[in-house]
């Protein structure tokens, strides 16, 4: 019987080999996983023998990341905003990025939350766990991204909260928000051949809306005056390149006050715009 630490080097040396970025953090995410030993345990726990059953689970996922299935998809979950979020190859996995969202969300008072596109459901349920009186509805084209939203608002104890609805961005959606957040299909279609194995696992509607990549900020400019309460306010995630074009929209769309905020990395990540307290003359 091999120990863990045998089993782990040799799961490094095979994903380095296949070009795996980071394959020590791979591996020892994987082990633990067909382990069933909690990460921050592993190193406790490497001079432990690895059973069968175990190191045939741990051979059959270092083979699956290897042709690239991210690790989320190979685990099952994805830790966002402090949480573990259930995901799979239905819906967008959860990125540090989308936290600057999140973020923005929060930094202000809010009753009634709108989540576009919501997919996994991380940012609506984020936001609805921090923030105890709110109540949200979570939108998604995709039947299957739903599905995955419901386990999630059941796992973390909000279905009282959180209501899921299939919609076209806004053509199912009902009443006024006082904040509409969205992490919309923003890459353009000739971008799409340059993305990495692992995101092209995920699926294009979550990724890409064809053609310039703007139609989703163009259909949220036009619906959002109408479900906006007033002073409320939007934030989308961006594209790091697109935060002119996005600016312009909700400008055009009468929205006020558009600004853009960065990642940690220094690139543009999020657009924030809000309603008109009072209708302009």
């Amino acid at each position: 019987m091999i120990a863990l630490a045998a089993a782990l080097a040799q799961a490094v040396r095979t994903l380095r080999a296949a070009g795996v970025p980071d394959p020590a953090v791979d591996a020892r995410a994987l082990l633990a996983h067909a382990a069933g030993i909690p990460p921050d345990r592993l190193t406790l726990r490497l001079q432990d023998p690895l059973s069968e059953d175990a190191n045939s689970h741990f051979a059959a996922l270092i083979q699956r990341r290897t042709a690239r299935t991210p690790v989320s998809h190979l685990i099952g979950h994805r830790l966002f905003w402090g949480r573990r979020f259930h995901v799979s190859p239905d819906v967008l996995d959860p990125r540090p990025e989308t936290e600057i969202l999140v973020m923005q969300a929060l930094a202000a008072p809010f009753h009634r939350i709108l989540d576009l596109g919501t997919g996994s459901g991380c940012i609506l349920l984020s936001c609805l766990s921090d923030r105890p009186q709110a109540t949200g509805v979570g939108a998604d084209l995709s039947q299957a991204a739903l599905i995955v939203a419901a386990q999630n608002t059941q796992a973390l104890g909000l279905t009282a909260r959180a209501r899921l609805v299939r919609s076209d961005w806004f053509a199912e959606v009902q009443g006024r928000f006082d904040l509409i957040v969205s992490n919309p299909p923003y890459i353009a279609q000739s971008e799409m051949a340059a993305l990495s194995p692992e995101v092209r696992h995920e699926p294009d509607l979550a990724l890409t809306p064809g053609g310039d990549g703007l139609d989703a900020y163009r259909a949220i400019a036009k619906g959002a005056p109408t479900h906006l309460a007033p002073g409320g306010r939007l934030i989308v995630e961006i594209g790091p390149i697109q935060a002119a074009a996005v600016t312009a929209l909700f400008s055009a769309a009468g929205l006020q006050n558009p600004r853009t905020f960065c990642d940690f990395d220094g690139r543009d990540r999020c657009v924030l715009a809000h309603m008109w307290a009072e209708p302009p003359p």
